[in-house]
């Protein structure tokens, strides 16, 4: 027995030792809770719905992440990140396991981080997170642009090699690039049908971006290129509410985003220039304008809102004026309940097979949480009352 604890006595300084350089961490988000919109799509027309709907202040996850010290300030690291539907327990992103984040890479104090896997664009990164309604308030994927066309929130790249920088006195940027994986279509290639003979083709993409955030104030600039978008897997939509801007041959988007902090109040706003090029035919572009506000009104409770303005150009043309209100209160540093009230209104239409097609509201960045506003309809008013838990 004496024997047996002075050994536990002489291992507990290694375990110890082991433990402090080494770690893996178990986390995620859950939301739930129930929302209203006042005209969705039907087969016939369009309707009001009721519905619980999840995922909605913040994407539902888990993962595990974790990294080795491997002396000198190097250390490996590694994420692999789940995406669910708590509404049924359904896998998201298509049904993969690993869907939302999974890569391994090194990174080196005062250099930055050299990833491998799917990981998200700088898109994503620099600008969906710190400069949006949808990543600074609980509105969420309500909140988001339109199917997320610009990549704000779901810019997720197969195949990725990706270089992050380390923090430079507030200046970070970076640099990534994901592989179609085909032989001879380095750069992509579309699904083809020669003689009976199918190829689902491949898509590869890139994308660059530089954030400065320093004290109350930040900017940042992101650049994010996808080519032929409608064969990744996932496939990255490139319809725009009802409009289906045929953008199958490139997906590209730069954006901007700024924000500034006083006292209690925040006030932020970003843009972004999406270009859909169709393989055959003239491509559209579409410019999207955000400005939000977020006011404490104390240390649990506060007050955001925000306006953003879409418009749809060239071969394609729409406009989208929306409104978002949000108000949030935290329970714990954990768990938070919210309401929020979103408008949206569209304006134009498209001549499409000889026939005028009016363009149709769509709130959120997929039409899985509300729809599009259905024939018609051009607007739509969205509320919901919803419960959030991080762990």
């Amino acid at each position: 027995m004496n024997l047996k604890l002075a050994l536990c006595f002489i291992l507990i300084p290694f375990y110890e030792t082991a433990h402090a350089q080494n770690s893996i961490t178990l986390y995620g988000s859950i939301d739930a809770g129930v929302s209203y919109v006042s005209s969705s799509a039907t087969a016939t027309g369009h309707s009001s719905m009721v519905k619980f709907d999840d995922g909605v202040s913040q994407g539902n996850r888990w993962g595990l992440k974790g990294s080795e010290d491997l002396g000198g300030g190097l250390r490996a690291i590694f994420d692999l990140e789940n995406g669910f539907t708590d509404g049924n327990g359904a896998l998201a992103q298509g049904g993969a396991l690993f869907g939302r984040q999974a890569w391994v890479g090194l990174t080196k104090q005062g250099v930055g981080s050299l990833t491998f896997g799917r990981q998200y664009s700088f898109s994503t990164d620099y600008l969906g997170n710190n400069y949006t309604l949808g990543s600074l308030t609980a509105a969420g994927q309500y909140a988001f642009h339109i199917n997320d066309v610009d990549q704000l929130t779901s810019g997720r790249i197969n195949n990725a090699v990706k270089f992050s920088s380390a923090n430079f006195n507030g200046l970070t940027f970076g640099a990534m690039y994901g592989f179609s994986d085909q032989a001879g279509a380095f750069s992509g290639s579309p699904a083809t049908d020669v003689d009976g003979v199918k190829s689902s083709g491949s898509s590869r993409a890139y994308s660059l971006g530089v954030n400065y955030r320093n004290g109350p104030f930040g900017v940042a600039v992101t650049y994010t290129d996808i080519s032929y978008p409608s064969v990744a897997t996932p496939a990255f939509t490139t319809n725009v509410a009802n409009i289906s801007t045929g953008g199958t041959k490139e997906l590209s988007t730069l954006g901007a985003g700024a924000r500034y902090a006083f006292g209690p109040a925040l006030i932020f706003g970003n843009w972004t220039n999406t270009r859909f090029q169709p393989i055959i035919g003239a491509q559209s572009r579409l410019n999207i304008f955000e400005i939000g506000s977020k006011y404490a009104l104390t240390s649990a409770f506060s007050a955001s809102l925000g306006y953003t303005y879409s418009k749809l150009d060239d071969a394609y043309e729409g406009k989208w004026h929306q409104v978002t209100g949000v108000l949030d209160y935290a329970l714990s540093k954990r768990t938070d309940v919210y309401v929020l009230a979103i408008y949206q209104k569209a304006l134009g239409s498209n001549t499409i097979d000889g026939q005028n097609v009016p363009v149709q509201a769509e709130i959120g960045s997929s039409t899985s949480y509300l729809g599009t506003s259905g024939s018609g309809s051009t607007s739509q008013v969205a509320a919901r009352i919803g419960i959030r838990h991080l762990f």
